[in-house]
């Protein structure tokens, strides 16, 4: 049932009802869900099947083999890491697991403001349930939470800010704290433990090491993808045909739209590729006279959403929660050269990070490189760098009330405050300038919006079915369809929507 590229010696031809690309969150649940239906299936996927015994928990070894471009995409003035997966279960195989749903607030703002019919929250609220079921969702418990989380926790209660535990999708973890680099221990019930096998059990056809080249189309439909066979270095040896009644699109907003852009698929009022969105972040770093250890344990189980309203035109956009890294991650983080790199680096077992994720209004947009590769232009606008700029004064508040005894803004120049006494009142200001929001690192996790849906085809490329306002029979089914930023993780909402248009591609392939 799995084919790997790298391994097949031929041109390929092949027929099916659906062709899927991509085997994430939206991917696999299509595969899944399309297969059960009894529905002929392939599924594509770029990357190569990476088992539980290949997970070695070394970041070295583990970031070329689950990320985009070896982990290193960047947008176009390399100020933001733009992370996404590639392999078998997508981005679900280094994530952190948080599970939300998508706000009220934010199904209300895209009825009104963007034309998307049939997704309220009443209509959607049983496919969130039989995903959440299915994934085994659950409330992690206070005593699962790690040191790190326990500062945050402390730190919102403290400041009697808003705030609480989150869910994850994990089943037997052994707390080993390398989740973002796969879990040996199989603990993960993301995409490609749950579903992907799931679907090749229903007889779904997978092939790895293949690079969706262009998706076929022909007066006004879709008709299959023409792809790239890669071997172990990469590189493209054979061609991998396949005709197909419906295409599913699945390749994250990154993959999704540059694949769009490459088959030259009508767009007649030029939105795709277009208001992609990031959810940047930013780390705070406090030092404290005890051992954190903020490298064990689960990740980002507590959140503080004090500062984060999802109404339109809201001024606290900024959404707050740990962060960690491995040693590699954490020197790389880290400010400074030599002897004062060094210092920061001996004291790594007493460092806690925060993390300020912008619930972002900036629009960005995907095109595609001479190369092939995909280009990402996104530069944040200047509400957002305000509002960054209070999401790390607010960290740096957090993490002095929950007993650091020096909080580290890990801008260029960084930023060392000594005590909290510069974060009060108007102080903040100069404690922390908005000049370090512009200049620190940022890390984006969540790509979305780059093919947003609605029913107006003027201001969107779906339709809130899924399903491309000038292709028939082509479908999106990742984060790309999001008209706006959702802030918050976004796996739990790509499954459910995913779910949710397979009913929908189902009644398509009836027709």
């Amino acid at each position: 049932m799995i084919h790997q590229g790298r391994k097949l010696s031929a041109d390929t031809n092949l027929d099916a009802d659906v062709v899927v690309i991509g085997t994430g969150a939206g991917g696999g649940m299509a595969m899944r869900e399309l297969a059960a239906a009894g529905y002929q299936v392939v599924g594509l996927e770029e990357g190569p099947l990476v088992e539980t015994s290949q997970m070695t928990q070394l970041e070295d070894e583990m970031l070329p083999k689950l990320y985009q471009e070896r982990g290193g995409r960047m947008n176009q003035d390399f100020s933001i890491r733009v992370l996404g997966g590639r392999c078998v279960g997508g981005s679900t195989v280094h994530n952190i697991n948080l599970c939300k749903r998508l706000a009220p607030e934010v199904l209300q703002a895209w009825e009104r403001g963007h034309a998307v019919s049939g997704l309220s929250e009443k209509e959607l609220a049983p496919f969130f349930e039989s995903v959440e079921s299915e994934l085994s969702v659950s409330l992690i418990p206070e005593s699962d939470r790690n040191e790190n989380n326990r500062v945050l926790e402390r730190g919102v209660h403290k400041l009697g800010w808003k705030g609480g535990p989150l869910q994850h999708n994990r089943v037997g973890c052994q707390k080993s704290g390398f989740c973002e680099v796969g879990c040996p221990f199989a603990a993960k019930q993301n995409a490609a433990k749950v579903l992907v096998p799931a679907a090749l059990a229903a007889g779904a056809t997978l092939y790895t090491d293949t690079q969706a080249l262009r998706i076929l189309h022909e007066a006004g439909r879709a008709t299959g993808v023409v792809a790239a066979l890669l071997d172990a270095r990469g590189q493209r040896h054979h061609t991998l045909t396949v005709k197909a009644k419906a295409v599913v699109l699945a390749g994250s907003a990154i993959g999704s739209a540059a694949l769009a852009k490459k088959s030259a698929l009508p767009d007649p009022h030029q939105q795709q590729g277009q208001r992609l969105h990031l959810h940047p972040g930013a780390p705070v770093v406090g030092l404290f006279e005890e051992v954190i250890d903020g490298f064990r344990g689960i990740p980002q189980s507590y959140e503080c959403t004090e500062w984060l309203d999802l109404s339109p035109n809201s001024d606290r956009r900024v959404w707050i929660t740990t962060a960690f890294a491995h040693p590699i991650g954490a020197a790389v983080t880290l400010p400074g050269f030599g002897k004062t790199h060094f210092e920061w680096m001996q004291r790594y077992r007493h460092i806690s990070v925060l993390t300020a994720m912008l619930h972002d209004e900036t629009s960005g947009s995907v095109g595609v490189k001479s190369d092939g590769r995909a280009q990402v232009e996104y530069t944040l606008n200047e509400a957002d760098r305000d509002q960054l700029a209070k999401g790390l004064r607010a960290c740096a508040r957090l993490l002095f009330a929950g007993g650091a005894k020096r909080v580290l803004v890990p801008s260029h120049p960084p930023v060392e405050l000594g005590d909290e006494s510069a974060l009060i009142g108007g102080g903040s200001i100069t404690a922390i300038p908005r000049s370090a929001a512009e200049s620190i690192g940022l890390a984006a996790a969540h790509p979305m919006s780059s093919l947003p849906m609605g029913d107006d085809p003027k201001r969107s490329v779906v339709t809130s079915r899924g399903q491309h306002h000038q292709v028939r029979g082509l479908f999106v089914v990742d984060g790309s369809v999001f008209p706006t930023s959702i802030g918050g993780p976004p796996q739990i909402p790509i499954y459910t929507l995913s779910k949710y248009f397979c009913t929908h591609i189902a009644h398509f392939l009836k027709s």
